[in-house]
């Protein structure tokens, strides 16, 4: 079957967070959006097919997962990332935030200190803070335009802090690095001689780009205590369903996170949400494939366009997820002036740097997951923009 994702859908009316709300984030209204991480693209046709027998049905009651369930996470993860897991490592939460926060929760205690590296999705120390913890930041190493880490100081940062979790986003979120194989060793042998659990966020695995290849942090560091946090909401747009997996292998480890989850009165998940992640998994292989080759040509477009109309702008090469990473600092302008100019000028809704950490200075987050139109209007505006300061 040959997907269409050049067909524009109008998302307005329907109470988008995207589309809907610009006025309450103080963006003008014919802002183009390409913002928050959900695609203008509808979830495969096989997945809506499933969702319709269940509304067909027309009982929502209390649903739990059966072994096809499990079975089609299971082939989906061993047949893309050649990762292998037990039925008894499987906890559903409602997202990887939630799953975040339980874990938080569960593995430390108010005022412990919990590793990050910025810029990152500022969620995430959004609910480090939340619960009490202390967030402390290794940040990233921006150099020639790429991204790294800085191994000496993320372990400085652990023993000076006396941390107990890391947070791992994997691939980056908003830098789109997918880390190496010795990436991940390095980190995961530092947090293993000082006994700090990994939290590795992986809802972005899926997306990964030609020349790249996503490793699960456990397969690469067996012996580093982590917990795998993943869900189709990236891969298929299923956001709004809210379904994540997150696999514990470690029996200790995965009481004290289902125990937590029993405290928060969680139990089980969104009846319409499950059916979508099995059909998801199950039958979404051919459109995840034609998925990623769309979002290649428009990182392309967006990069040759740049390149040719405004060079100053520096496009950070991007491995995984569909969140391309917008380096503006070349035209010398200050991040607000460049946000006026974005946003008033060019009438684009991008995603501001800044909120993903003072590293974030210069920088704005574009989401491409709209059609080829909609992506060549928005640079045809910012060109325009730009030329006219």
């Amino acid at each position: 079957m040959k997907y269409d994702f050049d067909k524009i859908i109008n998302r307005r009316g329907t109470c988008s967070q995207k589309h809907d709300f610009a006025a309450d984030y103080g963006k003008p209204e014919d802002a183009i959006p390409l913002w928050v991480a959900d695609m203008d693209f509808q979830t495969p046709p096989e997945v809506l097919e499933e969702l319709q027998k269940s509304v067909q049905h027309g009982i929502f009651g209390y649903t739990e997962t059966d072994d096809e369930y499990f079975f089609a996470i299971q082939g989906w993860f061993a047949k893309l990332h050649d990762y292998h897991i037990e039925k008894e490592w499987l906890v559903k939460t409602p997202g990887v935030v939630n799953a975040l926060a339980m874990a938080v929760r569960a593995y430390t205690a108010p005022g412990d200190a919990i590793l990050i590296q910025k810029p990152l999705y500022y969620p995430i120390e959004r609910t480090i803070l939340a619960n009490g913890r202390v967030s402390i930041d290794s940040p990233l190493i921006y150099s020639g335009g790429k991204y790294s880490i800085d191994l000496a100081d993320f372990e400085k940062k652990i023993l000076e802090n006396k941390c107990r979790m890391f947070v791992l986003c994997n691939p980056h979120n908003p830098v789109g690095r997918v880390w190496t194989q010795a990436e991940l060793k390095a980190m995961g042998d530092i947090c293993k001689k000082h006994n700090v659990l990994v939290f590795s966020d992986e809802i972005h695995c899926d997306l990964i780009f030609p020349g790249h290849k996503h490793l699960m942090f456990s397969t690469v560091c067996e012996d580093t205590p982590s917990v795998i946090a993943t869900a189709p909401s990236k891969t298929f747009n299923l956001a709004g369903l809210q379904c994540s997996n997150i696999f514990i292998s470690d029996k200790n480890l995965r009481d004290k996170f289902k125990k937590e989850i029993h405290a928060s009165g969680y139990s089980q998940l969104n009846t319409l949400g499950l059916a979508a992640c099995k059909a998801a998994y199950s039958h979404g292989a051919a459109w995840h494939s034609q998925l990623m080759e769309y979002l290649a040509a428009n990182a392309a477009y967006i990069k040759d366009f740049l390149a040719e109309k405004i060079p100053q702008v520096h496009v950070v090469s991007l491995e995984g997820s569909y969140l391309l990473w917008l380096d503006f600092n070349a035209l010398g302008k200050s991040h607000a002036q460049l946000e006026d100019i974005i946003t008033n000028k060019a009438k684009l809704w991008l995603s501001s740097g800044t909120i993903f950490g003072e590293a974030g200075e210069g920088f704005f987050r574009l989401n491409l997951t709209s059609p080829r139109s909609v992506i060549q209007r928005a640079m045809e505006q910012l060109y325009a923009a730009m030329s006219s300061c």
